[in-house]
């Protein structure tokens, strides 16, 4: 590894949390919400719920965990409630709303 020093800030890290190579440590656009879904028991259920939901324009992740019954959903823009339910109804589980 080579010694870069950013002008005025003494360190070759940039205040973004980058090492001057431009690109965002681990940041992620988008919006991410929170939703609690009932019915969730094992890793077939979460891959369905992410299935669904993955369907929905603009959502470019889906994380849902069963132990907690939250899904987490990350979208380029805000999501219509209604259509993120009717996802998790069509996979077979109920949106109690978000978490």
């Amino acid at each position: 590894m080579t010694s870069q020093t950013i002008s005025g800030t003494g360190s070759c890290c940039t205040p973004a949390g980058t090492c001057a190579t431009g690109a965002p440590a681990d940041v992620q656009d988008g919006i991410t919400t929170a939703y609690k879904v009932t019915g969730m028991t094992c890793g077939h259920c979460e891959g369905s719920i992410a299935q669904e939901i993955s369907a929905i324009a603009g959502v470019t992740s889906v994380k849902a965990v069963a132990a907690t019954g939250l899904v987490i959903v990350t979208s380029a823009g805000p999501l219509d409630d209604e259509a993120v339910r009717a996802a998790v109804h069509e996979a077979g589980y109920e949106l109690a709303g978000r978490a």
